[in-house]
């Protein structure tokens, strides 16, 4: 169940964009009370959650039945951790999106912010990373709050000790007020959330979902394109490791008249999940093997890394898988004049340098957009809208 914190609306109406210490105190008491009674549940989108816990002497009261979203200033966050895609619908993917609109003219501000002085955010990462775990550490210090941070924890944290990820979760949520967490385990961050009561944020979990690059291709289609609804999106390369695509799948699900093709080689096809999903919400989806025709379709060409990471010992099928579909110069130019080239990277050999130089190569925006993305996300659950 998708966990909310809920409280009268009028707990939070002392909160504004500039913070007040009041309405902050209160708002994390309430949080922490919330995510006390529900430590031990797993996490869906599949409903709303009711429930009264008394902590630390504020009572926390919700009322059973369904309630239409709130997005007005001052109102508090649907989410209280951000796991997978399907926490989103349209309504708040716009929101979002507004918001980070809004943190693009904050990062242009040479003055900075100071939303979040005061917050503390802990980087706990697993596997290797450069833009997510500089974005989300770049997103907090602009917006003036603090990070710990850690790098290979699988190495250099007591997890090599054989510490569980539960009591890390434990520990670290002592020293911090929200953590973003990349793991190698798919439902690693599921864990995490059931466990912490401060926010989670997955930053990757293995080869499940990465829910913030999702919001950030969503939000780069939306800028590119200037639409949503009735696009054509190409998925290239590794399509049964991925978390990406995957993610990206769930999300452009939630929009109309849109066509998913999904061209890769035969040992990491997209797997069926992922299909069923699309077929129940609707949305038409055609595997490919031929990229220059459905690069001459499509709205949107999304290019990802045979991940070497995800083979094993199996160094043959990786060998046999990386390098089938590349774009090239001949790939752009059977695109329209309108489609972009986007690619979560880091990028090997699968798109060749001298499509950079092109404009519908939008790459290196999407990963700036990654930046205000994460900026709005941590507002939102650190502050709410």
């Amino acid at each position: 169940m998708t966990r909310y914190n809920m409280a009268s609306s009028s707990m939070f109406s002392a909160w504004t964009m500039n913070g007040n210490a009041l309405a902050s105190k209160v708002s994390r008491i309430i949080n922490d009370c919330s995510k006390q009674t529900y430590k031990s549940l797993s996490i869906s989108a599949s409903a709303d959650i009711s429930h009264s816990a008394l902590r630390r002497g504020v009572e926390c009261r919700a009322l059973n039945g369904e309630r239409k979203p709130s997005f007005a200033l001052g109102s508090k966050f649907q989410l209280e951790d951000v796991i997978e895609a399907q926490q989103f619908d349209r309504d708040m993917l716009s929101a979002i999106f507004e918001v980070a609109l809004e943190m693009e003219k904050i990062e242009k501000n040479s003055t900075g912010s100071n939303l979040l002085q005061g917050y503390l955010m802990a980087t706990l990462f697993y596997e290797p990373s450069t833009r997510t775990r500089l974005s989300f550490e770049s997103a907090m210090k602009r917006l003036g709050g603090e990070v710990l941070t850690t790098e290979n924890a699988r190495e250099f944290s007591s997890a090599a000790k054989g510490e569980t990820l539960e009591d890390t979760i434990r520990t670290v949520e002592g020293y911090t007020d929200i953590i973003v967490m990349r793991h190698f385990e798919s439902g690693a961050a599921r864990r995490a959330a059931a466990t912490a009561t401060i926010p989670i944020i997955n930053a990757g979990d293995g080869p499940g979902q990465h829910p913030t690059q999702a919001l950030l291709d969503m939000y780069t289609i939306q800028r590119e394109i200037g639409k949503l609804d009735g696009i054509k999106v190409g998925l290239v390369g590794d399509l049964a490791y991925g978390r990406t695509v995957r993610s990206l799948a769930y999300l452009l699900a939630k929009y109309k008249d849109v066509k998913i093709y999904f061209v890769s080689p035969e040992t990491v096809k997209m797997k069926d999940d992922i299909k069923d999903y699309l077929t129940s919400k609707g949305i038409g989806w055609e595997e490919s093997d031929d990229l220059m025709e459905v690069a001459s379709k499509c709205d949107v060409v999304y290019q990802t890394r045979i991940q070497k990471e995800r083979f094993g010992e199996r160094i043959d099928l990786y060998e046999e898988a990386r390098g089938k579909y590349i774009v090239d110069g001949d790939v752009l130019r059977a695109m329209q004049k309108h489609a972009v080239v986007m690619h979560p990277l880091p990028r090997l050999d699968e798109i060749t340098v001298d499509v950079d130089a092109d404009p519908r190569a939008a790459y290196f925006r999407q990963a700036k957009n990654g930046l205000y993305i994460r900026m709005a996300v941590l507002k939102l659950l650190l502050l709410g809208w």
